[in-house]
């Protein structure tokens, strides 16, 4: 039944999550919140670490968290359950698309995805900052801002926007460089 489960649960995140990896963020917090197959901070680090590896986010998440509820065949069943939607839509479109290239229907439908998606994925970074930047539940002012992380990423802003010798370097090494900093001060738990 588990597989199932994880099979529709994952099959419904992959119909509705337009736009990318990114876009399966408030998916996945609501199906964390329904589940309880993961905490919120865990979806957190999953999306980190799904940055950060090769792989679309959402197939990363997916496998992780069908690997953490069942074993291998999760996995399998839970990354199945994402790319299934995908798959079939882009195969239903490539059909349709062929007859109606030139319809203004078409194109008013892919006008009116784009900011569903951007909205998606505003949704999604919000959210990551809030989780890695603050703690809501604090009691002082002081304790509510992750203090290592605002450092960090005010460090990254600025090396990835003014300073000329770092702004076209590949974002792989940034991701690399912060997974180091985040060993070497100890960002668990932040």
């Amino acid at each position: 039944m588990i597989f199932l489960k994880l099979f529709y649960e994952f099959f419904k995140v992959g119909l509705f999550a337009v736009g990318g990896g990114m876009a399966t963020f408030p998916f996945l917090t609501a199906l964390a919140e329904k589940s309880g197959w993961y905490t919120q901070q865990q979806l957190v680090d999953m999306i980190a670490i799904a940055e950060s590896t090769p792989g679309p986010i959402g197939v990363n998440t997916a496998t992780y968290v069908g690997f953490t509820t069942a074993g291998i065949p999760g996995a399998i069943i839970a990354s199945l359950g994402l790319i299934t939607p995908s798959f079939l839509i882009i195969l239903i479109i490539a059909r349709v698309l062929a007859k109606f290239r030139d319809s203004k229907l078409v194109n008013d439908v892919f006008s009116g995805l784009r900011p569903a998606s951007a909205g998606l994925i505003a949704a999604a970074g919000f959210s990551v900052v809030l989780v890695s930047l603050f703690n809501l539940q604090a009691e002082s002012l002081l304790q509510m801002i992750h203090w290592k992380g605002v450092v960090l990423a005010a460090v990254l802003l600025l090396l990835t926007r003014k300073v000329k010798q770092t702004k076209d370097l590949h974002p792989v090494v940034f991701i690399a460089l912060s997974a180091l900093v985040g060993v070497l001060f100890g960002f668990a738990g932040v």
